[in-house]
């Protein structure tokens, strides 16, 4: 047992070392964590404790496995930091393909990691934040002197600060725009410090389907930068997370966790064709990253240039209808060489209520022609939705839509604008809006605020009415809000309401309510004896006019709220 023992402490270390780290230069023969595994010594050696294998003399400069060169063989693979001039000396082993990593090399130092101290909202308790805390992830510095991130990585930010591969030094950082819909972020550092001996990373082309990623970044699990490897394996209109939109994205079979967020995704020539910004976890799948393309992301660029501030992606304003029926086709009047979608409805707040109609088949968007699936031609055996070429656009851009009515082709020129929502998918790093009255506390429907009240599963868990509106109700003007009783502040004057929660206003004292702020203004210039708020399910709130504001001030007190109304509210 003892010999065994010694045997297998002498042993060499076993192959696999890490396997996101080296996958870079899989396609070449493995370089072996120890420089003698391909020529083992015989078993009878029992002296070896990790120690080189004694070898016939010979020049220093020869010496195969005790020389530093040798050594620099395993570091090359975990970081990137050797030459290739200094590796080929190792004699007995197949040359690797040093090429591929002295491309992504010059690329990786400028990928940074990202510290972000984040201070949310607290929709509960809309006064007041929450308690802040910490986050990291990754980045890399294009040119401009500016750095690419995640939008979510830097979200409800109070610091941010960004370190260099290989550096000890925290660098404080400023955020030039955040891209709440596409999920980017923009960076720039004063120190000129942070800029000297880093190349900005170059973007490439969109890639082909199976053509090889490498996504680097800082991800869970260390301090140090890390590999992973894959092929793009589809390329879609995909659903991003944290933007509550459809855009255009790449999905990849490389490993993306926590931390890669903001992280480039590189091409097999170092060029970033990418940021890993999400991934899919579900029990029946593994290894299925998302990656946010070129287009988007120098459509993001672009639109700051242009702007100096990030005004989004813009949207046609209407929901559609697929004619793959042959029998709907002909109701409509379509020619059997016609094709298009129709339009279902129209956003009643977009440019294109004034022009588009009901019923309308969409036949072309500024010139190319929409299939009936609603698809238009991208690449060689390629479709995608036509919602694609939208995306392309700007904000205020003109775009001609062809469509065809009462059996005739119309064509309009239509301006572009950002999709506004009735319950919006972001507040936009503002506080949000509340207003206090007799310990009830009134504000507005957001995205943010369902996942805060209700959790992640909010669309199953939230009432039903806010869940429609959320869903399919559209707004009449640029103005209107979801406004609703989140909670009642316990006291003498509002018992029996205790239990109205999250319950929307629709009017108050016979009047509608439009947003948060007619009602305050209303309540609060309210010269009637009684206040009354028509709500939800048919219920009403009715309060002595006096009583409630002037109980208002003692529950303000006691629950240390600093005013009745957000500053929102009193401009």
């Amino acid at each position: 047992m003892a010999t065994d023992h010694k045997r297998k402490r002498g042993r060499k270390a076993k192959q696999p070392l890490t396997e996101t780290l080296d996958l870079q230069i899989s396609a070449s023969p493995a370089v072996p964590d120890d420089p003698e595994a391909s020529n083992p010594s015989p078993p009878t050696t029992r002296k070896r404790r990790g120690r080189p294998r004694k070898v016939q003399r010979q020049s220093d400069a020869a010496k195969p496995s005790s020389t530093p060169t040798a050594r620099c063989s395993h570091l090359v693979v975990a970081n990137g930091d050797c030459t290739a001039d200094g590796l080929k000396v190792v004699a007995g082993e197949p040359p690797p393909r040093w090429e591929q990593v002295a491309r992504v090399v010059p690329s990786m130092d400028a990928v940074v990691k990202v510290f972000c101290v984040h201070t949310e909202p607290n929709f509960s308790l809309p006064w007041q934040r929450k308690r802040q805390y910490s986050s990291s992830s990754s980045g890399f510095i294009i040119s401009g002197r500016r750095v690419l991130t995640n939008a979510h990585s830097v979200e409800h930010y109070t610091q941010v600060k960004l370190k260099k591969r290989g550096s000890d030094t925290k660098y404080l950082a400023t955020v030039l725009a955040i891209g709440t819909e596409c999920d980017i972020a923009l960076l720039t550092v004063n120190d000129d410090e942070f800029w000297e001996g880093v190349s900005p990373v170059e973007f490439g082309t969109l890639p082909a389907l199976q053509d090889a990623v490498t996504v680097v970044g800082y991800p869970i699990g260390g301090d140090t930068i890390s590999v992973t490897s894959g092929v793009v394996s589809r390329m879609e209109i995909l659903s991003y997370v944290h933007g509550s939109t459809e855009l255009l994205g790449l999905q990849i079979d490389a490993a993306i966790n926590s931390g890669n967020s903001g992280g480039p995704a590189f091409n097999d020539k170092g060029k970033c064709v990418g940021i890993a910004f999400q991934s899919l976890k579900h029990e029946d799948v593994e290894n299925i990253g998302y990656v946010i393309p070129t287009p988007v992301i120098m459509h993001f660029i672009h639109d700051y240039e242009k702007s100096g501030e990030y005004t989004g992606f813009p949207s046609l304003g209407i929901e559609w209808q697929k004619m793959e029926n042959p029998d709907l086709r002909k109701s409509m009047g379509m020619a059997p060489d016609q094709k298009g979608v129709r339009i279902r409805r129209i956003e009643p707040t977009s440019p294109e209520f004034q022009f588009l109609k009901p019923s309308d088949i969409i036949i072309s968007f500024d010139g190319i022609n929409i299939a009936n699936d609603g698809t238009v031609p991208f690449r060689h055996g390629e479709r995608i939705a036509f919602s694609y070429l939208v995306s392309q656009k700007y904000t205020e851009e003109s775009v001609f839509v062809k469509v065809l009515r009462n059996s005739k082709v119309l064509e309009f020129n239509i301006k572009l604008s950002a999709h506004r929502r009735l319950i919006p998918a972001h507040i936009k790093a503002k506080p949000p809006s509340y207003y206090i009255i007799a310990g009830f506390v009134f504000t507005v429907v957001s995205v943010p605020y369902l996942r805060s009240e209700y959790g992640k599963d909010y669309e199953f868990e939230a009432p039903v009415k806010l869940l429609d509106k959320h869903l399919h109700a559209m707004a009449e003007s640029p103005d209107e809000q979801i406004v609703v009783v989140s909670q009642v502040l316990v006291a003498d004057i509002n018992i029996g309401y205790e239990d109205i929660v999250n319950t929307q206003v629709l009017a108050f004292n016979g009047k509608p309510v439009k947003n948060l702020k007619s009602l305050a203004t209303m309540v609060e210039s309210c010269k009637d004896e009684f206040l009354q708020f028509d709500l939800e399910y048919q219920q009403i709130v009715v309060l002595h006019t006096k009583t409630a504001k002037a109980a208002t001030l003692d529950i303000l007190t006691t629950h240390c709220i600093p005013s009745a109304m957000s500053e929102d509210l009193k401009s």
